[in-house]
């Protein structure tokens, strides 16, 4: 399969070096430092104790030519136009764009490259981190759940699922996936966009008497919100879930809180604004999710 990985962040280098076992891959990123070290000197990962080499193909930006049968998008998501507007070489008539992007809604944006039969939206229980350009550490594996927007009638889900678990990864098809979507984003909505306003670790939500009654108030809203869109969630084992999720991480640092740390845009408009668009849509009330969008922009403005 020729595949177009665009981000040469942690995640895309590990799918964008996994996949190129057994696949086509181009690894897209506009920090010439990245393509440079992968060029020269391979895509460099760090796992199961050792450091693996991998040889991707790597660019800053895509070449005229023959499209790719798949092109994964692996930047931020306040990125996600600029990175396809300048790859759009990569996208043919049967081109697939998939995102495993934190937050939700990234459909409404790749809509506009692509009909809606050719869009794979979901989620990668993987993680990593950068090390240097071109070198990052898999800090674990996980499933990788997709699943698309309209009926697969191709069935190029089994394709992509035989593609990615013979180069080392566990892809699990699912009907529903925006259900699943959503049930990671409430822990986003509430212990993600707090942490980073309160610049606090993760633990201190559920040990904070005051930041827990907001974080139970930011999930209240969004089961209600979701509820609106067709997906049912029990609240209290959604509240009890982000609770537990606070409590194993107490000095765990989520990545809204680094960018506002670090003076960086954050991906709010994905994560919080997510349920801010949908209440617009389904005619459902989402006014703390508003507020937080707007606090969240208004500490980026502080750079």
């Amino acid at each position: 399969m020729r595949i177009a990985v665009i981000g040469g962040g942690a995640m895309g280098s590990i799918y964008g070096g996994h996949l190129s076992l057994h696949n086509e891959v181009t690894l897209i990123d506009t920090n010439q430092a990245i393509v440079s070290q992968i060029t020269e000197n391979g895509l460099l990962i760090d796992e199961n104790g050792t450091t693996n080499c991998y040889r991707p193909a790597a660019q800053t930006c895509a070449a005229e030519g023959q499209p790719a049968d798949l092109v994964i998008l692996f930047v931020k998501a306040l990125f996600s136009r600029a990175a396809l507007e300048g790859n759009k070489s990569l996208i043919g008539p049967c081109t697939r764009l998939m995102t495993l992007q934190n937050g939700a809604g990234h459909e409404d944006l790749l809509r506009e490259f692509v009909s809606e039969d050719r869009i794979i939206i979901g989620t990668t229980e993987d993680n990593g981190a950068v090390l240097g350009p071109g070198h990052v550490r898999r800090g674990g594996a996980g499933v990788t759940n997709v699943g698309m927007l309209t009926e697969d009638k191709e069935q190029f889900l089994l394709q992509l699922k035989e593609a990615f678990d013979v180069c080392g990864f566990q892809v699990r098809i699912h009907n529903n996936i925006q259900q699943l979507i959503w049930d990671k984003l409430f822990t986003n909505v509430s212990l993600s966009a707090l942490t980073g306003i309160l610049q606090v670790d993760m633990g201190y939500i559920a040990a904070d008497q005051h930041a827990w009654t907001l974080a139970k108030r930011l999930i209240h809203e969004a089961v209600q919100v979701a509820e609106a869109a067709g997906l049912h969630f029990d609240e209290e084992a959604v509240t009890q879930k982000v609770y537990q999720t606070s409590v194993n991480n107490p000095q765990g640092c989520t990545s809204i809180r680094a960018d506002l740390r670090d003076g960086r845009r954050t991906e709010v408009d994905t994560i919080s604004g997510a349920v801010v668009r949908a209440a617009a849509r389904y005619n459902a009330e989402a006014p703390s999710h508003a507020f937080v969008v707007e606090l969240v922009h208004a500490m980026e403005g502080k750079r």
